[in-house]
């Protein structure tokens, strides 16, 4: 099954980038329309969506409860990225929550041995997409318990294959119905909308595991390495706050301050005005000032041991309580 898996996570990251290298002698080519860049960038933003609401904010870390109909269309559209199944996403992704930047951590960039420039470029290699072909995968059963006993989450993990060709295949009718029956249009619209969006989307979802663990600012108090990257909370729709994220887990809410772009935040809210979602979390004044780093002077002061497991502090935030 290991064997089966790393096969497949060969084909899911090889594949797109072939697609990205044939997006690129395309347009050397003038072989691309604003059809094709139109369906891409809808692609990217609602399949982008899927991972950073449904996966992430949504089923890892419960920042707010949803319908059953959107739980379910956002776990497919996640699942369009081709990032893995939903129940195993969402496990690797708490786990790395539980032994962030310790051993144990899936893909941290500070977990090897390598030393000077040799330790950066292993560890951004290994942080970015090196885990992938690596790492064993992290335990549903002790990860993602609640999402095993969830007979919708269920059927659509198992489903994902489908989900991933059918997020090639959108495209492709897309591109083919909207041109007017162009089958090169369609051809076209598969290679930008689907293969290169899945490369582009791989890529964004990667450099918060390594570029937000190296690079940016920490302006509140952690034990890791997390850091907020303005430049990738561009292209990852709002994870690039990611040091905010480490300090607030189960936050709906990553751009705390008025000019941080969180555009999946932003939705969020809308869901909520629309009825569709509802009890979403964000952490108030007193706790962000609480968080935030102090002067050199009292940065040092003795804290109090936190009273929960860092299992349970996966899902449940500073302040928050179950």
């Amino acid at each position: 099954m290991a064997r089966l898996e790393r096969q497949i996570t060969v084909v899911a990251v090889v594949l797109p980038f072939a697609g990205f290298l044939a997006a690129i002698w395309l347009l050397w080519g003038g072989a691309v329309t604003g059809l094709d860049l139109a369906i891409l960038a809808v692609m990217y933003v609602l399949v982008g969506f899927g991972v950073t609401i449904g996966f992430h904010r949504l089923l890892t870390h419960r920042s707010f409860e949803a319908k059953p109909w959107l739980r379910g269309l956002l776990a497919i559209l996640g699942s369009m990225s081709v990032q893995g199944a939903v129940i195993h996403w969402v496990a690797d992704h708490r786990k790395h929550h539980t032994f962030t930047d310790e051993e144990g951590d899936p893909h941290s960039p500070h977990t090897n041995d390598a030393q000077g420039w040799r330790g950066v470029l292993s560890g951004l290699w290994h942080s970015h997409m090196g885990w992938l072909f690596d790492g064993e995968r992290s335990s549903a059963r002790r990860f993602a318990p609640d999402l095993r006993k969830d007979p919708m989450m269920r059927k659509i993990d198992s489903l994902f294959p489908v989900w991933a060709l059918l997020g090639l295949a959108i495209p492709f009718v897309a591109g083919f119905a909207l041109s007017g029956g162009s089958l090169f249009a369609g051809l076209t619209a598969f290679v930008w909308a689907g293969l290169v969006r899945v490369f582009l989307l791989h890529h964004a979802t990667w450099s918060v595991n390594s570029i937000c663990h190296m690079f940016g600012d920490r302006p509140f108090v952690t034990d890791d390495e997390s850091r907020n990257n303005w430049a990738v909370a561009l292209v990852s729709l709002g994870e690039g706050w990611h040091h905010t994220h480490h300090a607030f887990p189960t936050s709906a809410r990553h751009g705390l301050q008025r000019l941080q772009f969180d555009p999946s935040y932003a939705l969020i809210r809308l869901f909520e005005r629309a009825g569709w979602a509802w009890d979403v979390k964000s952490p108030g004044p007193a706790q962000i000032e609480a968080k935030r780093q102090q002067p050199a002077a009292t940065v040092d002061a003795p804290t109090q041991p936190d009273e929960q497991p860092a299992e349970e502090r996966v899902l449940v935030g500073a302040g928050d309580r179950p």
